[in-house]
């Protein structure tokens, strides 16, 4: 067969393949344009899903009348016009292909009309073939029509799914777009009745939370702003305790754009990893700022996905933000307001940790059940000259502060202790309910943590080296990263194209598989270009090394015990959760508990 040009409408229909699957791509592209174009109210008319029409009406700039033909012409654009505008792209739609693949697939119109002409101008486009453009009413900004989508592709159109399938992913879309966009009015209708309203006279993003994802996750989430190395993140991430089945609160914004990024993915991942229960999701809002030349956004036709020139760095980034404010999730601090996270007033201690105001200067020593942990639990905890020693008292009673609304911590103070599990305290606002066995294990996690990273990774030379036959492309890596793999503890040398002669591992997990962990760290640096599976390994063995040394159930306590123990819940990070993350303590109000018993009915 000889080689010739394709039809213009064959290669739009080609080209719609792309970047147009499903009623929700068309509305994504033709909002996007009208974002592109300064409109602030959309109207989005629907019926059957989208199938049957779809209607996008803006008050934008509009489009000149002699330009209309242009607007359905392949790769006419007004957004881009050099390889440098390209390269630092600012604007959602910017390749020129929506709309003549929309046209080619559907039975299409355009109508617009600029602020200062006498009248509006239309084009009406059939299965790709243009007509001519004529005067019509119109209000100032941009009306689209797509009707009958993929009537003239029935083998496209036999793949889409019934009608309110289709309307879910356009609804799941302009929720995204909602959450960054406060400041657009959207207005919704299908089958000619109105089924949502954005207002979009909102001037901060944390109006949209309880509008978009319900008022449960405002309530439940921390206020994210993070700057460093040219890097902004800001956002909303739920707390452990708001954790979720699936992936369905997981919105993450690259200078506005909502996209899906497998290497910031991961790096929230490891974030939430010591925090969350197994198999549960973590819920956030995200906005990365970025120099516009730093992140390509041409690598996805329909401009889902975005390439960092240097992943490395957005990587780590994300991580440490969003540890950090993890870290702060207490026991017994609440938000002052919805969205945002606010610790207790806090005073420094001598060894750099922070307190509540209200903490007694004496602080009681955490040590119950240290004497039943194993042998390297206690040296972690060796005592040094002056300090009291491990085999104290569990909880040395401390003077508490004076009591009164006012001065209550967070926790309040301990009352009764039920079934030998559970701690039951007395707060300003109501009742306490503390897991003691979950909670002292974080407590105890922590203090493992802190002290094994003040030590570091240490090596510990084989006896014997091991040779590791790997891919030739992990090889590479090991050559490459011999810095940081020392760092982690691993001495590994390259013995040939795919393998590897391993010399030293980390002395703490010398007997948990090294050459498996070795294979991990090299797929995480190849992948992501930074790599925490040996902190991970090592947190999972002082978890368990703390869970043996925590107090158990039964176990009766003095309320100066107690005490002792809402004390330091109060100043240990992550103390919300257990090291399987599971929430440490609960609060009833005291409005929850008179509902309980009628009272005031």
């Amino acid at each position: 067969m000889p080689i010739r040009p394709l039809p213009e409408i064959l290669i739009n229909q080609i080209a719609a393949g792309e970047v147009v699957e499903r009623p929700a791509s068309v509305v994504k592209e033709l909002v996007e344009n009208a974002l592109d174009a300064g409109a602030r109210r959309i109207d989005i008319d629907l019926e059957e899903g989208g199938i049957r029409l779809i209607r996008i009406r803006d008050d934008g700039g509009g489009i000149a009348p002699e330009e209309l033909p242009l607007a359905v012409a392949r790769h006419a654009t007004s957004k881009i016009a050099s390889l440098d505008d390209l390269e630092a792209v600012a604007t959602l739609g910017f390749r020129g292909e929506a709309l003549p693949s929309i046209a080619s697939v559907s039975r299409f119109s355009l109508a617009s009309r600029r602020a200062g002409d006498a009248h509006g101008s239309a084009l009406q486009v059939e299965g790709g073939r243009l007509g001519e453009v004529t005067p019509k009413q119109q209000a100032p900004g941009t009306t689209v029509e797509v009707r009958e989508l993929f009537y003239n592709v029935p083998a496209r159109r036999k793949f889409l799914r019934a009608e309110r399938t289709e309307l879910g992913h356009i609804e799941e879309w302009l929720r995204s777009l909602a959450l960054a966009r406060p400041d657009v009015e959207l207005r919704v209708s299908h089958n000619g009745k109105p089924t949502r309203r954005y207002k979009g006279d909102e001037t901060e993003h944390a109006a949209r939370l309880g509008e978009t994802l319900g008022d449960e996750f405002a309530r439940n989430s921390l206020r994210v702003d993070h700057a460093a190395a040219g890097l902004r993140l800001q956002g909303w991430i739920a707390q452990p305790s708001y954790s979720r089945a699936s992936a369905d609160q997981q919105y993450l914004y690259v200078n506005g754009r909502s996209v899906r990024d497998r290497n910031i993915a991961h790096a929230v991942k490891l974030a939430y990893q010591d925090v969350l229960f197994h198999g549960r999701q973590p819920a956030y809002v995200l906005f990365l700022e970025i120099d516009p030349t730093r992140v390509d956004v041409n690598v996805h036709p329909a401009k889902h996905e975005v390439r960092f020139r240097d992943s490395r760095l957005v990587h780590d980034f994300v991580y440490r933000a969003l540890h950090e404010a993890l870290a702060e999730t207490r026991a017994g601090a609440t938000p002052a307001q919805p969205g945002s996270y606010a610790p207790p007033t806090a005073a420094p201690f001598a060894n750099g940790q922070a307190a509540p105001a209200w903490m007694p200067t004496r602080q009681a020593p955490l040590g119950l059940g240290v004497a039943e942990a194993p042998a390297a639990y206690a040296a972690l905890y060796a005592p040094s000259a002056g300090s009291p020693s491990i085999e104290a008292p569990a909880w040395s009673p401390a003077p508490l502060p004076e009591t009164g609304e006012a001065g209550v911590p967070p926790l309040g103070y301990a009352i009764a202790q039920l079934h030998g599990i559970y701690i039951l305290a007395e707060n300003a606002e109501g009742l306490i309910v503390v897991d003691m066995h979950a909670a002292h294990e974080r407590i105890g996690y922590e203090k493992l943590k802190a002290a094994h990273d003040g030590i570091g990774v240490r090596s510990q030379p084989l006896l014997v080296p091991i040779n590791l036959a790997v891919a030739e492309r992990e090889a590479d890596v090991a050559e490459r990263e011999g810095e940081t793999l020392a760092a982690l503890g691993f001495e590994v040398v390259r013995s040939g194209p795919q393998s590897l002669s391993v010399r030293s591992v980390p002395a703490l997990l010398a007997h948990a598989e090294p050459e498996a962990l070795l294979r991990d760290v090299l797929t995480d640096l190849r992948e992501h270009g930074e790599s925490r599976r040996v902190a991970a390994a090592r947190d999972e063995l002082l978890s368990t090394m703390a869970c043996h040394g925590a107090v158990r159930a039964n176990r009766k306590l003095t309320v100066a015990e107690m005490n002792a123990l809402l004390r330091e819940m109060e100043v240990t990070e992550r103390s919300g959760q257990c090291n399987h993350g599971r929430p440490t303590w609960a609060h009833f109000s005291l409005p929850e508990i008179d509902r309980w018993f009628l009272r005031g009915r």
